[in-house]
């Protein structure tokens, strides 16, 4: 289901032994990588400690058409980023990776991940004098680099330096003239992993789905707070920023990740078959039918199926030519784009009791013509279930829910939601059966369901958080300007 809630973006690097097409390389990794960020991708290449650079708003078929990527030339190292931003706006100026030309030459960083102190950081860099091009925190974490590596003997030095002020989540491609750097932070919120090819080359991604589109094979992930290093001379790592508590995002499991992806020794396909036969622990309901919302809710879907013995089927066809719903302005568009994007196969529902499984509730906007469509096509009954518990509280480490505002598990019980969304009920995942979604408990950070957050919480987690009022426009008129003076 394309949802009411935007996902994480997605980072992507290789390094080869010589100079080759690793433009190519990184356009079909990203392409891997889509489902993490629709609103920009980019691509840096570095041949022989000279980068060339393009990046741009749209999908990675959109943005890089061939004329662009045979000027992006050869070379042996690239890194690449899709971007769905949770800071900053979605413009151009905000497109990754960042490529930045300092005393001691050059450095690109794509990144992955929410900070929850670049306010304090921004600020610091600005009464410092430092300039900023964008509105995402991403550019804090390029200064915050760059300074540190105006003093210090390595651009690996300037990291490690760099992580001892950086806070949140953040998974990092960081590339030199003749070195390629992956970093997680210490509690390692997003995925992160390495891999290599056998003419040589090592490649760091967010999924290991994008590391498989590229004929190379996962080695093993980035550990929550180390850096890896890549020369022509091999891997180097630096584990002196792990330590022994992890709190990776556990919706990346239910939802944002690729099925394909493994995580931690663990297929998301797995996972979301295991919250499938949860969900059927808890919710033992008498139905004919369990279809899953496309994508995410399908593998769900089938573990209940397997798990209950009531046949699973196809019960929404979906259209791959259309754009994610959530992107539409407001929301009678987005309910219209819903009924485009998925279709009811009728005939495999009309007169059915059928147990509708999705990824998650959020608002529940996109929920309410989902069950209607089935409602209209003859469905006797629809139970409505969520893989995922209930979104009771914001996220401030990578996915776009900032309040709880427009929650609606915050303010209605489960059964006036079912009556909301058209449901006969509504069931949800418990937060105990969570962290149990890879066989065992590693260390997730659930804090959108249970408000226990592993870090402190951010003093200004708002998104536009660093928008600057329009050129030229009264600064009377400027609506926080107009908040303190009581208006």
């Amino acid at each position: 289901m394309e949802h009411e809630i935007h996902e994480e973006c997605g980072v992507f690097g290789i390094f080869a032994p010589e100079a080759q097409n690793v433009a190519s390389t990184a356009y079909y990794a990203l392409f891997a990588l889509q489902h993490r960020g629709q609103e920009s991708a980019g691509i840096v290449v570095n041949n022989d400690g000279v980068f060339s650079a393009y990046k741009d708003t749209g999908l990675v078929n959109d943005v890089f058409t061939p004329d662009v990527l045979a000027k992006l030339g050869y070379g042996n190292m690239a890194i690449g980023h899709v971007r769905y931003g949770t800071t900053g706006t979605s413009g151009r100026e905000n497109a990754q990776p960042i490529v930045v030309n300092h005393l001691k030459g050059n450095m690109a960083l794509a990144h992955n991940g929410n900070l929850i102190n670049a306010t304090e950081l921004r600020e610091e860099l600005e009464n410092d004098g430092c300039i900023f091009h964008t509105t995402s925190d991403t550019e804090v974490i390029a200064y915050v680099i760059t300074r540190e590596r105006v003093k210090s003997r390595s651009i690996e030095e300037a990291v490690l330096a760099a992580m001892d002020r950086l806070k949140g989540a953040y998974s990092l491609v960081v590339m030199s003239p003749s070195k390629l750097i992956a970093v997680r932070d210490p509690l390692g919120f997003r995925p992160l992993c390495l891999g290599t090819r056998d003419d040589g080359s090592f490649l760091v991604a967010s999924e290991s789905c994008a590391i498989n589109a590229v004929s190379a094979h996962k080695l093993r992930e980035v550990e929550p707070g180390e850096m890896v290093v890549i020369t022509k001379d091999g891997i180097k790592s630096d584990t002196s920023h792990c330590g022994k508590k992890k709190a990776f995002c556990v919706f990346e499991y239910f939802y944002t990740a690729r099925p394909d992806s493994e995580i931690d020794g663990c297929y998301v396909h797995d996972a979301r078959k295991r919250a499938g036969a949860f969900l059927y622990e808890k919710y033992k309901i008498d139905a004919d039918i369990v279809i899953g919302v496309p994508d995410s809710g399908l593998d769900a879907a089938l573990g209940y199926a397997q798990a209950s013995g009531i046949p699973y089927g196809i019960g929404f066809l979906k259209n791959k030519y259309i754009g994610r719903t959530f992107i539409a302005p407001d929301q009678k568009v987005r309910e219209d784009k819903v009924k485009i994007k998925l279709n009811v196969i009728a005939s495999a529902i009309r007169g059915k009791r059928v147990i509708l499984v999705d990824d998650s509730i959020v608002r529940g906007t996109t929920s309410r013509p989902i069950v209607k469509q089935l409602r209209d096509a003859g469905a006797k009954e629809v139970h409505f279930l969520s893989s995922a518990p209930k979104f009771l509280n914001p996220c401030y480490y990578g996915t776009d829910i900032d309040s709880r505002e427009n929650l609606i598990a915050c303010h209605h019980s489960t059964e006036e939601i079912a009556k909301i969304i058209g449901a006969d009920s509504v069931g949800y995942l418990d937060i105990e059966h969570a962290r149990m979604l890879t066989g065992e408990d590693t260390g997730f950070c659930c804090a959108c369901f249970d408000g226990v957050y592993p870090t402190e919480i951010p003093k200004a987690p708002e998104k536009d958080r660093f928008e600057r009022p329009i050129a030229g426009r009264p600064i009377s008129e400027n609506p926080k300007f107009q908040k303190k003076a009581g208006k």
